[in-house]
């Protein structure tokens, strides 16, 4: 493989930072909506969007309008939002990939130029909606090679890194496999492997669930999960499947035709019924379910998140047991 220019980030290695305990609501921008009033978020966001606006050639309407937002080293956070709201085109500015109509995009406090693209590109990795895309080497473990390849890595180093990567996202035994002849599920392992391999401290991933099973979304959040609890790098996804924000996200951020509606905690963004309605969401089937059982007399809180909804069902199972008088 030569080491031509690469799509996905060349550069040298970015060290990941320690992993920081996360906090929700940061600092919101000028047009961001409801917040959940938690406290802010200190010192320098390792990404940030001030004033961002992209207009495509042939459309009159911008594709963002005025976006404002901060995103802290170690959080998990879902962009949410109906097809079409914008979430593509604002992940495609974040390491660089689209230049914006105006405002600016700053990674680890820098603005992105031309002059710094490649750093910005080896601290943000981008995994695209369609692996297709993406993953293009006739074999497995040339495609996660590639990244490394092209940031000058020793030939050990770059090894290294490739079984760590396949290991990693359960790919092991992969290598030799050609990705067209992998299911979609794989074909997005592979892809995110690519990028895993290359080390960037933020991962911003596209639609990561979109056309998989749901065996398969649910082994994609599992590892995106774990690679943010573990390696302690920064996840970003986009989605408009409500039910993928219950299993993975600390905070929210609501896009709607081009424009920042809210930024928030799970809990508080699905509490909020003229939100949901404005952007065209709904609860999760999660919190639907709670709905469902408050309705039928059961003393139960509803909850967002899987985490505090096995905790209220916990809550609500011992609380019936002292009742019955079962130890």
């Amino acid at each position: 493989m030569s080491k031509s220019t690469s799509p996905r980030n060349p550069g040298k290695r970015a060290d990941l930072p320690e992993q920081t305990e996360s906090k929700n609501s940061p600092e919101t921008g000028k047009n961001s909506g409801k917040t959940d009033g938690s406290s802010e978020r200190t010192g320098t966001p390792i990404l940030e969007v001030k004033d961002l606006c992209h207009r495509y050639p042939h459309l009159e309407a911008n594709a963002l309008d005025r976006i404002n937002l901060k995103v802290y080293s170690g959080e998990r956070v879902a962009v949410l939002g109906a097809n079409g709201a914008g979430k593509s085109t604002l992940f495609k500015h974040l390491n660089g990939i689209l230049r914006p109509l105006s405002g600016e995009v700053l990674v680890k406090g820098e603005k992105i130029t031309k002059k710094n693209v490649r750093m910005c590109r080896e601290t943000v990795g981008i995994v695209f909606q369609d692996p297709d895309d993406q993953v293009l080497a006739p074999s497995v473990e040339e495609d996660v090679a590639f990244g490394p390849i092209n940031m000058g890595l020793s030939r050990e180093e770059v090894e290294k890194r490739v079984k760590e990567a396949l290991e990693m996202v359960g790919l092991k035994g992969f290598e030799e496999r050609a990705p067209h002849h992998l299911s979609g599920g794989q074909k997005k392992l592979v892809a995110i492997a690519g990028i895993l391999a290359m080390r960037p401290e933020v991962i911003v991933l596209d639609e990561p669930t979109a056309g998989l099973d749901p065996l398969s979304s649910s082994r994609v959040l599992e590892l995106i999960t774990k690679m943010n609890r573990e390696l302690g790098i920064t996840m970003l996804l986009s989605t408009h499947d409500v039910d993928v924000v219950p299993y993975f996200a600390e905070r929210v951020f609501v896009l709607h035709h081009g424009k920042l509606e809210a930024d928030g905690t799970p809990e508080a963004i699905f509490n909020d019924p003229e939100l949901l309605r404005k952007a065209h969401l709904r609860l999760p089937r999660v919190a639907e379910v709670f709905e469902m059982l408050q309705q039928e007399g059961v003393d139960v809180n509803i909850q967002i998140t899987a985490e505090t909804a096995r905790d209220e069902i916990l809550r609500v199972i011992g609380s019936a047991h002292q009742k019955a008088g079962i130890k």
